[in-house]
């Protein structure tokens, strides 16, 4: 009877643990130890590029290399946190001739699916919300690397970027060159998992 109680007890600790394995885990973006960026570079009438970051913006993800498809990533960026390191254009960037900050105080990104493409490597679709509009975007991402932290904590890095076309997001770009129609964005996150 022992040996029967045994190995039941056994055989369900065993399906636990290949079914804690099976499940996505949940992560949030360190952004308190500046391990997450939002960035994005735009041409500047076609002849440099002004490079600019969104500094306050927060996030969790969930990831599970053996079911990437049960994988998932929401984000929330403080508009007004813009910075491309020149005051002036800031304001200008921030006013309702482009982002309307005022009225549009953040802009969000919800995944509705992934595909693998590769080892470490897919491409995430969801729901760009920005000044007020939401688009369907695609953005390559790579798994930069997983694993235990010094601190007895388990972390997973990604990046990846995409271009997106600003009239897309009703922001009225047509007294600028084509070159400035739309932008790179481009995003590096390490995550904790919870």
């Amino acid at each position: 009877m022992l040996k029967k109680t045994l190995l039941t007890t056994a055989v369900a600790a065993a399906g636990l643990v290949t079914l804690g394995q099976a499940q996505a885990a949940d992560y949030t973006i360190d952004t308190e130890g500046q391990h997450a960026f939002v960035q994005f570079k735009i041409s500047h009438l076609g002849y440099s590029y002004i490079l600019g970051s969104f500094e306050d913006f927060s996030g969790e993800f969930s990831y599970d290399a053996d079911d990437l498809d049960a994988s998932s990533v929401d984000m929330e960026v403080q508009v007004s946190s813009l910075n491309t390191n020149h005051g002036e254009r800031d304001r200008h960037i921030l006013s309702s001739d482009f982002l309307n900050a005022d009225e549009y105080p953040t802009a969000t990104f919800t995944s509705t699916g992934f595909e693998s493409t590769g080892d470490n490597e897919g491409v995430v679709t969801g729901d760009l919300t920005l000044h007020g509009q939401t688009q369907e975007i695609e953005m390559p991402v790579t798994l930069m690397g997983e694993g235990e932290d010094p601190w007895g904590g388990y972390r997973a890095g990604f990046e990846g970027s995409t271009m997106i076309t600003l009239g897309d997001f009703g922001i009225d770009m047509s007294d600028f060159p084509e070159a400035m129609h739309e932008l790179e964005l481009y995003v590096t996150f390490e995550g904790i998992r919870q």
